[in-house]
C-alpha cells in the first residue's frame, strides 16, 4: 500500500498539510519550504548558476568565501580551508577569488585541484580543515559552475548555516579584513590525488581483487578524470577509460552519469563485464551490465541493502532514498524486510535523514549513493566497488545481480520554465488537483521545483504505463502554456 500525503509549498511559510486519505502523493518543494524562499544565493546543493552572471561572479564569490570565513571562525587557532574543483575552464577564476577572500580574513588554503566532490570531503576531515569547498556544477554544461561547502565534519552545510552565510554576505565586510601581518597563506597540496586513490581503494574488501575484469569506466571529462582509472587499475582490473581528455568546455557533454549511451556503447565494443559512468564531480555513477543495459541508483542500493542485510551490515535494517525512488524499490525491500525511508531530493537531505534514523546507506535514483561508513556524502567510485566487489564475491554477472526487481512505469518531464512561482498561480494548482484526481490511489504523482536549475519536474509512477504517460504528458503540457 502506498503511503500517501501531499506536502505543500504554495501555502503560508510552506507548511504541510494532509489531504484526504485517498490522495496520492504530490511534493512540490522542498521540505524546508520557508528557508528555500527566502534565500537569495543557496539552492538545493550549494550555490549554482552561469558563470560570470550573478551570484556566478568574482565579486559576489569573494564576499562567500569572506562570510565563509567568519562563519568558521572560531578560537584564535590557525583557520584552515581546503578547496577542490572540477574541470571547468570557470575554475581558473573562481578558484582565485575564493582564495583571495580566505586569505584576506586570515584563512590557510589549502588547494586540491581537479578532484572528486567526496574527496574534498574526505580531506576536510583528513586535515582537520575548519571547512572544505567543491568548484562544481556536478552535471551541468560547462558555462554553469557553482559551490559546495562542507564543515569541519565533512558534511554539507545546513540550510541554517547557509542563511547566516548570506546573511553575513550582505554585511560590510570592511571592518571585518585582518590585519597585514595576519594573512592566511595558500598552498597546493601535490599529493591529494593519491591520498583519496588509497582512501577509496581501503573501501574494498582486503584480499580481493578485480584480475579478470574488464570494466569500462567514462569519467564524464570531469575531475574524475585520473583518480577513476588509477584506483579500478589498481585492484586488478582491465580498464577501458573514457571520458578522460577534458579541455574546460567538454565536462558532461554527452558523456558522464547523465548521458552514459557511450559508456553503454563501449560496454559492448569491448566484451566488458560492467560499464561505470560517473558525473562531472564524481560524487554519482549509473552503470551498464555486461549486456550495456542500464543500471540507476534503484538498483544499486537495492543490491548493497540486500548484502549488507545478508552480511548484518545494514544498521537499523533500513535504507534511506528520495521520493524520486522507484516504487519498485520500495516493494523490493519490504519482501526483505528492510524499512525505506524517503527524504526529500538532494544528497544532504538523504545524509540528513539517514543521521536521524541511524541508518548507514542511502542515496538517490539518479546514482548518489550515500555509506555513510566510508564517507559523508555520495561518491560514485566507492559506490562502484562495492558492486563490485558483490559480483567478484559471488561470482555473478552484472545482469543477474543488478535486476533485483522490476521498476513500475515511471515517467519524468522537466518543464522549462522564466520562473518556478507559477506553481503558486491557482490554475496551476487547480490542474495538479485533477491529475491527482485521476491518478487516484494508482500511484505516486510528484510536482516540484529544480533546486538548481529553472525547471518544473512532473513525475509520476504506477502500474497503469498508459495513465501515467497521459498525467505527466497533460500536466507538463498545461505547464509549459500557463509559463
Amino acid at each position: 500500500m502506498v503511503k500517501r500525503f501531499v506536502l505543500r509549498s504554495l501555502g503560508e511559510g510552506g507548511k504541510r498539510r494532509k489531504t484526504r486519505k485517498a490522495a496520492s502523493v504530490i511534493v512540490i518543494m522542498n521540505r524546508r519550504i520557508g528557508v528555500l524562499m527566502t534565500r537569495q544565493f543557496f539552492g538545493t546543493d550549494g550555490i549554482r548558476g552561469k558563470v560570470n552572471q550573478e551570484p556566478m561572479t568574482a565579486p559576489t564569490l569573494l564576499k562567500l568565501a569572506m562570510a565563509a570565513a567568519m562563519q568558521f571562525r572560531r578560537g584564535n587557532h590557525r583557520h584552515h580551508v581546503v578547496i577542490g574543483k572540477d574541470t571547468r575552464l570557470s575554475g581558473y577564476m573562481i578558484e582565485p577569488a575564493l582564495t583571495s577572500g580566505f586569505v584576506s580574513m586570515g584563512m590557510d588554503v589549502t588547494l586540491l585541484g581537479p578532484l572528486p566532490t567526496p574527496a574534498v570531503a574526505m580531506l576536510t576531515r583528513s586535515l582537520r580543515a575548519d571547512m572544505g569547498v567543491m568548484i562544481s556544477a556536478s552535471h551541468n554544461p560547462f558555462d554553469d559552475n557553482g559551490i559546495k561547502l562542507f564543515g569541519p565534519d565533512g558534511n554539507k552545510l545546513s540550510d541554517e548555516t547557509e542563511m547566516q552565510i548570506e546573511k553575513l554576505m550582505q554585511d560590510d565586510m570592511q571592518q571585518h579584513l585582518v590585519e597585514p601581518k595576519s594573512f592566511g597563506r595558500a598552498m597546493r597540496l601535490d599529493d591529494a590525488k593519491g591520498r583519496y586513490i588509497e582512501f577509496v581503494k581501503s573501501s574494498f574488501p582486503k584480499g580481493l581483487r578485480l584480475d579478470g575484469l574488464k570494466i569500462v569506466i567514462d569519467c564524464a571529462e570531469g575531475a574524475a578524470y585520473k583518480v577513476a582509472p588509477a584506483v579500478l587499475w589498481e585492484l586488478g582490473a582491465e580498464v577501458i577509460a573514457i571520458g578522460t581528455k577534458p579541455d574546460g568546455v567538454n565536462i558532461n557533454k554527452q558523456c558522464g552519469a547523465t548521458a552514459p549511451q557511450a559508456m553503454m556503447e563501449s560496454v559492448i565494443l569491448h566484451g566488458a563485464d560492467l560499464g561505470i559512468a560517473l558525473d562531472g564531480d564524481a560524487d554519482r555513477l549509473i552503470l551498464a551490465d555486461e549486456k550495456g543495459a542500464r543500471i540507476d541508483g534503484d538498483q544499486i542500493m537495492a543490491l548493497i541493502a540486500q548484502s549488507w542485510k545478508q552480511s548484518g551490515l545494514l544498521r537499523g535494517d533500513a535504507i534511506v532514498a528520495t521520493v524520486m525512488s522507484n516504487l519498485g524499490l520500495e516493494r523490493f525491500l519490504n519482501a526483505q524486510n528492510i524499512k525505506l525511508h524517503r527524504a526529500s531530493v538532494g544528497d544532504r537531505y538523504v545524509v540528513e535523514q539517514m543521521a536521524k534514523t541511524g541508518c548507514n546507506l542511502g542515496g538517490e535514483q539518479s546514482g548518489h549513493i550515500v555509506m555513510s561508513d566510508f564517507n559523508t556524502t555520495g561518491d560514485g567510485l566507492v559506490a562502484a566497488l562495492q558492486v563490485l566487489a558483490m559480483l567478484v564475491q559471488n561470482k555473478k554477472k552484472a545482469s543477474d545481480a543488478l535486476r533485483l526487481f522490476m521498476p513500475v512505469p515511471q515517467k519524468l518531464t522537466n518543464v522549462r520554465v522564466t520562473t518556478t512561482t507559477i506553481l503558486e498561480q491557482s490554475p496551476v494548482k487547480n490542474a495538479i488537483a485533477e491529475a491527482e484526481k485521476r491518478l487516484g490511489s494508482q500511484g505516486r504523482l510528484l510536482v516540484r521545483k529544480s533546486g538548481t536549475e529553472p525547471l518544473i519536474r512532473v513525475m509520476a509512477e504506477g502500474d497503469d504505463e498508459a495513465l501515467i504517460n497521459s498525467i505527466v504528458s497533460d500536466l507538463c503540457a498545461f505547464i509549459q502554456k500557463a509559463a
